[in-house]
């Protein structure tokens, strides 16, 4: 058995091998997710004992007591010469257990993460509700981030983040960048949001549309000129849509169903797959612009239509995952089994018979 390090060395060597993830669990070796894969660090399980003192020496009186309150954390933790790291603890069968997602110090720009120009283009929009959506893992925050900057860099103004907790830190360039930590700087989202509509804002950016009242804030901020930006947990734009509206009781669904439709500029639903040459991943991405059918077919929930209507939308920027994936493919970034694997439809991809 090796010598038993700290949280920060097993970090450190996450972050040299290309890591996105460090993973520590009881009864398992310290693992790292490197290109979407988890590899483990030792060849050594960690035990209850040695599991939780390597995740409570990560945290500061306040939080854990707050872990104690709640049995769960979300945090970050800065680490001199290494980076910063988005942490979460939480127990499993009575084991303390945590995961750590690191944080690049330089904030990509779009094209270098593999957007389309759409996406630049999108960012010049002054009013109205922009998600970004995604499964976890599928570098959503990243690419906020960066819509984040390229904001900053190319207008003035202010932009109010509310974020639990602090990824990514920007510095005020073009814009004054205000970045508020739930539990730090805030109590929770819903404040946060009401609170941000008398601070003057130009750009409202909200790292997850979680819950209801939430949501409605941001559809609301939207509606009253303001530019929002938010994440959530889907995995393409006709999801997205029912996501947000099916969060409400079904006698105020008609309500935001109309909201919806009047506001929301965008949606673009990405994901990560693993590259040909095992070098990394690529990304693929659906973008939905909205444009008067759009509107429409959300207005009157014809859900069904959105596929199509984004296929016909070539002219205003927009692509589905398949003509993504199409792109991937061709280009020898992808495996034939991975576009087959992500698809939505399946006999596009499949091998011709001979």
């Amino acid at each position: 058995m090796s010598e038993l390090k700290k949280v920060t060395d097993y970090l450190r060597v996450t972050v040299e091998m290309g890591g996105s993830d460090l993973h520590l669990s009881s009864g398992a070796p310290p693992a790292a997710r490197i290109d979407g894969v988890l590899k483990p660090l030792e060849e050594f399980c960690l035990n209850d004992e040695v599991c939780k003192s390597l995740i409570m020496d990560t945290l500061t009186e306040a939080q854990r007591t707050e872990l104690e309150k709640n049995w769960e954390l979300d945090y970050a933790i800065q680490v001199d010469e290494i980076g910063r790291f988005r942490g979460n603890v939480h127990y499993t069968r009575g084991h303390i257990e945590a995961s750590f997602r690191h944080i690049p110090t330089d904030i990509p720009d779009l094209a270098s993460l593999g957007h389309y120009p759409i996406i630049e283009q999108i960012c010049q929009l002054r009013r109205g509700l922009i998600l970004v959506t995604g499964i976890t893992g599928s570098g959503k925050s990243t690419t906020m981030a960066s819509m984040i900057q390229r904001i900053s860099n190319t207008r003035s103004g202010v932009i109010i983040t509310v974020e639990d907790p602090i990824e990514f830190v920007y510095e005020h360039r073009s814009c004054l960048v205000k970045q508020r930590e739930v539990g730090t700087d805030t109590k929770n989202f819903p404040g946060a949001l009401r609170q941000a509509l008398r601070q003057d804002p130009d750009v409202i950016v909200v790292s997850e549309l979680r819950d209801l009242e939430t949501i409605r804030i941001a559809l609301t901020a939207a509606e009253t000129g303001h530019l929002v930006i938010a994440t959530l947990h889907t995995v393409d734009a006709p999801q997205s849509v029912d996501r947000l509206v099916d969060v409400f009781p079904p006698d105020q669904q008609q309500q935001i169903i109309a909201q919806l439709a009047n506001v929301c500029e965008a949606i673009i639903s990405q994901r990560l797959i693993a590259r040909h040459d095992g070098q990394g991943r690529a990304l693929a991405t659906e973008v939905m612009r909205m444009n008067h059918g759009l509107r429409t077919c959300i207005r009157e929930r014809k859900i069904e239509q959105v596929v199509g209507l984004m296929e016909i939308g070539h002219n205003e920027g927009m692509h589905t995952i398949d003509e993504s994936l199409d792109h991937l493919l061709k280009t020898g970034q992808i495996t034939a089994q991975e576009a087959l694997f992500n698809c939505r439809d399946r006999k596009r991809f499949q091998p011709q018979k001979s």
